[in-house]
């Protein structure tokens, strides 16, 4: 699973615990359920949700009455923690390798770095202030005023 993928099934699989209201492990998530609503393949759901449950945000049972639940309310987890826990970062990019004897490439890729590290703190501090329950709220005060990345496609 690449690293930008973590991020949104993670964010996803918090908000369907949520809503299905799963707090404790008589209301667990199968793996399975989790992948069908993402969607996506349940090993990928089980491999976020090992990030998300060393983390603190969830628990898990393994085995065939296992699943994942919620530890913490949905408005006290803030997708920015949602991030750290998948070892994410914003994702814009990678610096290049500069190529010795140019002076613009062995420039350009610490500056480059700079501009990242810039981005992903600017990611960090918008995503702090936006939680799992605002996910699942129809229009949240954290994400009024912005509209669909041009980019993400939306089920219809």
């Amino acid at each position: 699973m690449s690293d930008s993928q973590r991020f949104p099934v993670a964010a996803h699989s918090l908000a369907y615990l949520a809503h299905k209201g799963a707090y404790s492990p008589a209301e667990a998530a199968p793996s399975a359920v989790l992948a069908a609503s993402v969607p996506t393949n349940p090993v990928v759901v089980r491999r976020v949700t090992a990030l998300l449950a060393k983390a603190g945000l969830i628990a898990t049972r393994p085995g065939a009455s296992g699943g994942a639940w919620l530890l913490r309310r949905p408005e006290d987890i803030r997708l920015d923690e949602v991030l750290k826990a998948v070892n994410g970062c914003a994702h814009i990019g990678s610096t290049p390798a500069g190529a010795r004897g140019c002076p613009v490439s062995e420039h350009i890729p610490r500056q480059v770095a700079k501009a990242l590290t810039a981005a992903d703190e600017a990611a960090t501090v918008a995503l702090s202030k936006i939680t799992i329950a605002d996910l699942l709220a129809e229009n949240p005060a954290s994400l009024a005023g912005f509209a669909l990345h041009k980019s993400c496609p939306v089920a219809a």
